[in-house]
């Protein structure tokens, strides 16, 4: 973009303290652009007087966060604004995630939080105050190709966030920045020590709203109780004390003896978590996928090869694609470990392109 265009555009930036957001501002000021800092105060147990005596162990949620954001936008000279997104990020994202979990699926509130806060009520807001753009410290590419705006993973393959973007339509890509997109996490860091940046040490992992242990919380806000444990052939093999926290692949804190056991399948209904001492049992050829976006805004030609991903740091598998009603069918090429229900499966073309994706059911 030209000089003179840039220096008239205004970009929003979603600061969360961290040294991603933070060089992703300090990149784009550096290009000329009319810079303004938000910080989003989400929900959490920490700030809601849930274990408010202990700092949240996730940077993006707790209170030095929002220190370390201001103070970035103070050494960058742009304006700083808190937006309190509590009730928002409650009901879309904490209640979301209570409710799936609560019917024994297991689902990605990142990716719901992308999709209605981060660049939905945060987008809403920016645009609402004269903003042209919003940009993030997502690692991901974004470019303008045939006259559609497509997504490829990062140059940096071990923190490509593409993974959590495939909900993104082109009218809101139309307005969005990636800025780290072609940097690695070290190059970031480098430029952070570089320009001096007051960023909060520390990674965010898990889930931001958890102060503890996700175990923990999910017996806080749900009923829980005890169940039996069966193997495949439906044999009782002893009991359970809850089936929410368990998801499938899991191997830790199953409480039988002779293992190891894994988690194979839940029945919500009836209350029964299945195991196997059979790992071989975890892998599936085939997975259905339905609440389907195609980030181009059309659906691909069917039946298509892609490339799957089936978790956030699954590699991606080499699979042919069929539509199914409203929803698709995934048949896999190598069978996959552990798809689990509520998940997202993501598209890939093989040069790296983010096509779509959609949850597993």
């Amino acid at each position: 973009m030209a000089a003179e265009k840039i220096k008239n555009k205004k970009v929003v930036v979603a600061m969360s303290g961290g040294v991603d957001s933070s060089v992703a501002a300090a990149l784009l000021k550096k290009q000329g652009y009319d810079m303004i800092g938000f910080f989003m105060r989400f929900w959490s147990e920490t700030r809601n007087g849930i274990d408010a005596n202990r700092e949240n162990r996730n940077t993006c949620c707790s209170e030095g966060a929002e220190q370390a954001a201001r103070a970035v936008a103070q050494k960058l000279g742009i304006p700083f604004y808190v937006l309190r997104v509590e009730k928002e990020f409650k009901k879309s994202v904490v209640d979301y995630f209570l409710e799936e979990t609560s019917r024994g699926i297991t689902p990605n509130p990142c990716i719901v939080c992308n999709k209605k806060i981060k660049f939905g009520l945060m987008m809403e807001k920016a645009l609402g105050m004269g903003a042209d753009y919003v940009a993030t410290g997502h690692y991901a590419r974004l470019l303008w190709q045939n006259k559609n705006h497509k997504l490829f993973k990062a140059k940096d393959s071990d923190k490509d966030q593409s993974y959590f973007l495939y909900k993104l339509t082109q009218k809101q890509l139309n307005r969005v920045f990636f800025p780290l997109g072609d940097y690695t996490k070290e190059q970031v860091y480098q430029m952070a020590k570089k320009w001096r940046l007051p960023f909060r040490q520390g990674e965010s992992f898990d889930l931001c709203f958890v102060a503890n242990d996700t175990e923990s919380f999910l017996k806080k806000y749900l009923k829980i109780k005890a169940g039996e444990i069966r193997d495949l052939s439906n044999k009782i093999l002893g009991r359970h004390r809850g089936l929410a926290p368990y998801t499938i692949g899991q191997r830790k804190n199953i409480p039988l003896q002779q293992g190891p056991w894994w988690v194979v399948k839940k029945d919500d209904r009836k209350n029964i978590l299945y195991v196997s001492n059979n790992e071989e049992d975890l892998y599936s050829k085939e997975l259905v996928v339905s609440d389907i976006n195609w980030v181009a805004g059309q659906p691909l030609e069917m039946p298509a090869r892609v490339w799957a991903k089936i978790r956030y740091k699954s590699e991606a598998a080499k699979s042919q694609i069929t539509n199914y009603k409203s929803q698709i069918v995934v048949k896999f090429f190598k069978p996959q470990r552990a798809p689990t229900p509520g998940q997202s499966v993501v598209f890939y073309e093989k040069n790296g392109e983010l096509l779509g994706g959609g949850v597993i059911k």
